[in-house]
């Protein structure tokens, strides 16, 4: 009668690959967790340096928004080159959970500070009120504008090469998603609208107006898309009541008589 024990029955092998993959998971969501909590940090950086614009009058914004490249977008480059090229060897849905609020903010921050008229280049310069698109988004994350001045100076020291594609569909790799362009989008009318406000207190009141076109018009656009996303539908949901707080005070300014016909009317 056989004589072999259960254990003899079961490839050891098995266990072996089990361990070893168990481990290279924890390597890898390790090594993601240490390069998002440093983007985190930079990111921390640059909303800091960005709150200042709530007292900050629109004419006096660029030495401002010089800083917050400076010291708070390029390292934001510099880590997400880093991301691109660590992720891009493993599984993109696998892991993007680990990163993709992160990836959010970044979007955030530098759709922010290009729409206040930093991020400029001599094609496009910096105006206030410029709304990049998402391929502008991942051509600042890849540098492509390497003849540049300002916050392109990256490309010249010790940035990461490694490319940032914008909705990849041909193949598993780190990339920019249309959901975190369009939850970055929501975000900004949430801080514009608060910017509104405060820029009347700074007796800005064409800043005023102009966020409020513009979030009308973003709201509007919003309503084109066809979102499937529950998260990302009920964010742009939301901008409405951004659309509200804004015409709330573009009303009152109106009464006051402190808006110019021209820009009431248009």
């Amino acid at each position: 009668m056989a004589s072999d024990s259960p254990s003899n029955l079961i490839e050891p092998s098995i266990f072996e690959y089990l361990k070893a993959h168990g481990e290279e998971e924890l390597e890898v969501g390790d090594k993601l967790h240490q390069i998002t909590a440093a983007l985190n940090r930079h990111i921390s950086t640059c909303q800091g340096l960005l709150s200042r614009i709530h007292s900050t009058p629109s004419s006096k914004l660029p030495p401002l928004l010089k800083q917050v490249e400076d010291d708070g977008i390029n390292p934001e480059i510099d880590t997400v080159g880093e991301l691109a090229q660590f992720a891009s060897n493993y599984p993109y849905y696998k892991y993007n959970g680990k990163w993709t609020r992160a990836v959010q903010n970044v979007v955030n921050t530098i759709l922010l500070t290009a729409w206040l008229g930093g991020l400029g280049t001599e094609s496009p310069p910096g105006e206030i009120g410029r709304l990049l698109t998402i391929e502008e988004v991942g051509q600042i994350l890849k540098g492509t504008f390497a003849s540049q001045p300002l916050h392109y100076r990256y490309l010249h020291t010790n940035a990461s090469p490694c490319s940032v594609p914008v909705n990849l569909k041909d193949r598993d790799a780190f990339h920019i998603t249309i959901e975190e362009y369009i939850l970055a989008l929501t975000d900004i009318t949430e801080e514009l609208s608060r910017l509104a406000m405060n820029s009347v207190t700074m007796g800005d009141i064409d800043l005023t107006v102009r966020i409020s076109g513009f979030i009308k018009d973003l709201f509007a656009g919003f309503q084109l898309l066809n979102l499937k996303n529950d998260i990302v539908r009920k964010r742009v949901d939301a901008v409405k009541y951004h659309v509200k707080k804004v015409e709330d005070v573009i009303y009152d300014l109106s009464l006051r008589n402190l808006i110019p016909k021209h820009e009431s009317s248009s």
